[in-house]
């Protein structure tokens, strides 16, 4: 068994609502229905009466699977609190959420993302955590830099899950089958060479990777290693216009005819899978927290993947970094906040949890929660990985602007249409720079 760390006491029902929070509508939910979600209020206090929380999060079957376990453990702990979870893909989790927003039905408890972070907090529509801070949420297991990456305008507003950095996942038993070593690292150009190798080898059955200029990421990792921010502190980029078709142009060779990328037309065919998940690719530049959820895809025929460095931009830079992979947020709109921060409490730092979910959330942040995870297999190997890139690790840019979320996938989304063939480079970089031009000014 493991030590569970005390849960503290409960508040009284007179702090289940935060001052200067927003006052909003809730909304009732199916638990049956994964497009739905909302608080519904189910009960009235935390002296044991029956309370029903509705719980968001994004992720895939494998994700969901691992979180029904943790819930089922919560739920035996506190037989009162009843959770009803859904889960989409990451875009369509925000455009859910961007939604319930609007009309005033946010889940009590969500699965966040720090790109939202500052956006959701500004609009008054995440709980100050504070009150709870110590009571139902333990901190003794956080550092307070942990801590800090939750704060927001001086107002905690979200804890931590995890923390994961950018890196390469590749496919060794694919590689193998197509006569091709692993990628030995090198410049982008390198990779770029290795990925047509691979598919050459494979007779076009198998792609080296995907076109990455779809992925906003690694345009930070280049920017940083010439030492500039994606977005200062002030909210301004850190490119022009023509950086940003400098890297897209990159791309040509990834995508099109006859190219060295998995081509988007097959993406959307095999979607939700990702060209590595569906073992399509050989590589894949992500989060490292990310193996986990491809060898659920994978299957069992696949039982290692390989993780290493992403590219080189410029030799020593500092481009890499360690972010919250996620947090954990409540919504101001709750009626359960006591009970909602028992649960936040629970996923992110049970010994349990971790023992159930090892390095699919990333890096624990808590030490209470790493105490039940046995590194081995996949889990050992992102941990030396973070190691082993610790040359690369500078300071993490600024918190992400607000809008921020919305200009990611305005960026992913041009990546898919330059994919296509639907969109030039140019006609891309005025799209992006427009929509750019709205968020910073609005």
């Amino acid at each position: 068994m493991f030590n569970v760390h005390k849960r503290r006491g409960i508040l009284a029902a007179a702090a289940l609502t935060t001052a200067g929070a927003l006052t909003l509508a809730a909304c009732s939910s199916d638990s049956s229905d994964p497009e739905t979600s909302g608080s519904n209020g189910g009960g009235e206090g935390s002296g044991g009466e029956a309370v029903t929380l509705d719980f968001a999060f994004w992720g895939n079957d494998v994700r969901a699977d691992l979180y029904n376990q943790a819930i089922a453990l919560f739920q035996e702990e506190y037989p009162n609190i009843t959770v009803n979870s859904t889960f989409l893909g990451y875009p369509e989790f925000w455009e859910k959420r961007q939604t319930e927003a609007a009309g005033g039905g946010l889940p009590d408890v969500m699965q966040f993302d720090y790109s939202y972070l500052r956006q959701y907090s500004e609009n008054g529509l995440l709980l100050d955590l504070g009150p709870h801070l110590g009571n139902e949420i333990a901190t003794d297991g956080f550092t307070e830099q942990i801590l800090g990456i939750g704060v927001v305008g001086g107002t905690t507003t979200a804890i931590p899950i995890s923390t994961n950095a950018w890196g390469m996942y590749t496919n060794p038993q694919l590689l193998e089958g197509v006569g091709v070593a692993d990628f030995a690292g090198g410049s982008w150009e390198d990779y770029q060479a290795w990925m047509a190798e691979v598919t050459e080898a494979s007779g076009g059955e198998i792609w080296g990777g995907t076109d990455y200029t779809g992925r906003i990421q690694n345009f930070e990792v280049q920017l940083r290693a010439e030492g500039n921010n994606l977005f200062n502190e002030d909210g301004t980029p850190g490119f022009d216009e023509a950086r940003l078709a400098e890297f897209w142009e990159s791309g040509a060779s990834m995508r099109g005819d006859g190219a060295s990328g998995i081509s988007q037309q097959r993406l959307e065919e095999i979607n939700p899978l990702s060209g590595f998940g569906a073992a399509l690719t050989t590589s894949e530049l992500t989060w490292d927290n990310f193996g986990g959820g491809y060898l659920g895809e994978l299957g069992e025929s696949y039982t290692e993947l390989g993780l290493i460095a992403p590219p080189v931009t410029v030799e020593g830079a500092k481009d890499l970094y360690q972010k919250p992979s996620m947090l954990h947020a409540i919504a101001a709109n709750t009626d359960n906040a006591a009970e909602s921060a028992m649960l936040v409490d629970f996923l992110v730092n049970s010994p349990e949890v971790g023992a159930i979910f090892g390095t699919n959330r990333g890096l624990p942040a808590s030490a209470d929660m790493r105490d039940g995870i046995t590194f081995e297999g996949l889990d050992e190997q992102i941990r030396a990985y973070e190691e082993s890139i610790a040359d690369r690790l500078g300071d993490a840019p600024p918190v992400p602007l607000v809008g921020y979320g919305s200009l990611e996938e305005k960026f992913r989304v041009l990546g898919t249409e330059l994919g296509f063939g639907t969109v030039s480079v140019d006609d891309a970089v005025s799209q992006f720079f427009a929509e750019m031009d709205v968020v910073l000014n609005s």
